[in-house]
């Protein structure tokens, strides 16, 4: 009986890897070649996320903690840090992303596919309407997000408000209130 499932054990990984071949594994390359910009942007996304985050946590840390006179000038300088940062890191992540796509996209689409979908797929993706579509991508984002802001800023914007008030309030009780404009005068006259 061991020897039965030893059998059917091999038979069927033999099945597996008969599934892939040359022509299929043609076929996926040339799907992830003109999915690259999708893969690329993928990666930018990626290797930008953190700088973003920190970027929106510096912003409210300069609202609350740095004086008016000095934010703009900080503010520049983070900017060009988290820039900097960008231009050395994206391109690394989008090069490792091409590279990885093979062994991880790649091998999903030669699992999942059948040549015949594998070549119907690239029919598809290779059409001028699905090309044409394809490019109109950024207008389709920007119209339906300038429409959804404007939809959504009245409802949304209190909430925001609200949202910058608690971090505040959580800000002060850690680190002590701001000083108010009249406070340093005081002070200072009391000396």
């Amino acid at each position: 009986m061991k020897k039965f499932y030893l059998t059917a054990l091999a038979l069927c990984c033999g099945l597996a890897a008969a599934q892939s071949t040359p022509s299929k594994k043609e076929l996926v390359a040339k799907i992830l070649v003109l999915q690259q910009n999708a893969i690329e942007q993928t990666a930018q996304s990626l290797a930008e996320r953190p700088a973003l985050q920190m970027l929106q946590q510096a912003n409210m840390a300069l609202q609350t903690r740095v004086s008016p006179d000095k934010r703009e000038a900080i503010a520049k300088e983070i900017q060009a840090d988290a820039k900097k940062y960008s231009e050395e890191v994206s391109p690394l992540v989008r090069q490792n992303a091409v590279r990885l796509a093979p062994s991880t996209v790649g091998v999903m689409l030669d699992q999942r596919f059948t040549e015949d979908e594998l070549k119907q797929l690239l029919v598809i993706m290779e059409s001028p309407v699905n090309r044409k579509y394809l490019q109109m991508g950024g207008e389709l984002q920007k119209a339906l997000g300038d429409k959804l802001v404007i939809e959504t800023q009245s409802m949304i914007e209190p909430k925001v408000k609200a949202l910058e008030s608690a971090i505040v309030k959580h800000l002060d009780a850690a680190i002590g209130p701001r000083p108010k404009a009249s406070e340093p005068a005081a002070k200072a006259s009391k000396k």
